[in-house]
């Protein structure tokens, strides 16, 4: 097996890399001179195809070049979409390290499993490229400290993929929230409920010949390969997900903490459990959730196995305030007085609408987030989503997992988010990787 370490010390004895030699005219052909911008996606199963979509909308600005992932058949699927939609057809590659060694891609999206997305920005970055990382951006806060550290090194742009900071409605609320449309905000609530069902006891069994397994666990230490695992339900297993309050809270949360213009807490604590179905899912199907802060509380329920919607929306945010409250969600917002009567409302048009339009989150939000990306590239525009700013969101979703693992209250540095007096949660920041496969900068 060649590890990370090893491949990479390989391409810097050569000029482009030995492992692109067979490609490079491949890419010779695809990769012109003119002011688009050849993007690389990688992870294609489902997010991939929102990128794919994005990129599409974007296309006059930009192109895919490059399609990645570890298993051929998605790849050959997803190339032959991308190839219908873009009107050209991509380089597909297994192994993301030859397409990193490519020159002239200019950016690269990140679609991956959670235990990826830090790791692999890194690695982008190294290689001078552009990064695009659909939320959470790290597996723990380490990873996430490391990756903001790295941005800030190497100088290209990250933006995190919360799409709903490029959101125009909730761009409009948040500023009328922040110039008193409800007083002061003092309370947020997010909240997310699905119906999902179980993923069953797996058995360990031979690793399919279309995927390179190694390559899928890449950093993270290895374990045989279970029937209940890929391509999706990895979400649920601490290895390589976050469970559902990073996979889907990270959106929700964030945007009460915009709303309310705070960062790091001063306390974390959660109450959560596993109570739906007994089966080999890591995480929790329920939890509710605090963070306090000096003046305000945001909170956050997150239901993986019961479809109760609140203020009739399976998705949203509440920020209450002393003058009123505001009900905000993908496809629009309430504003409401203190006696709970509805003074002003906006409703996204249809045609126009950030609800998904299908199973994998293509929406008009994701398409104007990857045009501010390309726009911040391009012309210097400011990020909707930079990575220091996405990060603090997604480490505090990791905060409410290890208070969930410790089973108490956190004290937080509101400074850096960091776990005060408790060794034990602090042991929860990062994590164990496979030798050779460890993040650095």
């Amino acid at each position: 097996m060649i590890t990370r370490r090893a491949f990479l010390d390989s391409l810097a004895t050569t000029t482009a890399g030995l492992a692109v030699a067979t490609t490079a005219k491949s890419y010779g052909q695809i990769l012109g001179a003119n002011d688009r911008l050849n993007f690389a996606v990688i992870g294609l199963n489902g997010r991939g195809y929102a990128h794919l979509s994005a990129l599409h909308s974007n296309r006059a600005k930009a192109r895919i070049a490059c399609v990645c992932d570890v298993e051929t058949r998605i790849l050959a699927k997803f190339a032959d979409a991308a190839k219908q939609t873009m009107g050209e057809a991509p380089i597909a590659e297994q192994d993301f390290r030859k397409v990193l060694a490519v020159r002239d891609i200019d950016a690269i999206t990140i679609a991956t499993p959670d235990h990826w997305h830090a790791p692999l920005a890194i690695l982008g970055l190294k290689a001078g490229k552009h990064v695009y990382v659909e939320k959470p951006c790290s597996h723990n806060p380490a990873e996430g400290e490391l990756l903001v550290r790295a941005q800030q090194k190497y100088g290209k742009l990250v933006q995190m993929g919360s799409q709903q900071r490029s959101s125009a409605h909730t761009i409009e609320i948040v500023d009328k929230i922040h110039n008193g449309a409800i007083g002061r905000a003092y309370y947020a609530k997010a909240w997310y409920a699905n119906v999902r069902k179980s993923i069953g006891h797996g058995e360990v069994v031979p690793v399919p010949a279309t995927l390179d397994w190694d390559l899928f666990q890449g950093p993270a230490p290895r374990e045989e390969y279970r029937n209940n695992v890929q391509p999706y339900n990895w979400h649920w297993f601490k290895t390589w997900g976050t469970g559902e309050s990073l996979n889907n809270g990270t959106h929700e949360v964030d945007i009460c903490r915009w709303a309310l213009g705070v960062g790091y807490p001063n306390s974390a604590s959660s109450t959560a459990g596993r109570f739906q179905f007994k089966d080999d899912w890591q995480f929790y199907d329920t939890m509710d959730t605090s963070y306090h802060y000096d003046d305000s509380i945001l909170a956050w329920q997150g239901l993986c196995c019961n479809g109760m919607r609140t203020y009739g929306r399976d998705r949203g945010s509440v920020i209450m305030g002393t003058a009123g409250s505001v009900v905000v969600d993908r496809d629009g917002y309430e504003v409401y007085n203190l006696n709970g009567t509805m003074t002003d409302s906006y409703k996204v048009l249809k045609g126009n609408a950030n609800s998904s339009r299908d199973t994998i989150g293509a929406d008009a939000m994701t398409d104007a987030h990857f045009a501010n990306f390309i726009a911040g590239i391009q012309t210097g525009a400011k990020l909707n989503q930079p990575i220091a700013q996405g990060n603090v969101a997604v480490t505090l979703l990791q905060l409410s997992n290890i208070a969930w693992e410790v089973n108490r209250e956190l004290q937080i540095d509101p400074q850096n988010g960091k776990i005060l007096h408790d060794a034990e949660a602090m042991k929860h920041w990062s994590r164990s990787y496979q030798p050779g496969w460890e993040p650095t900068l």
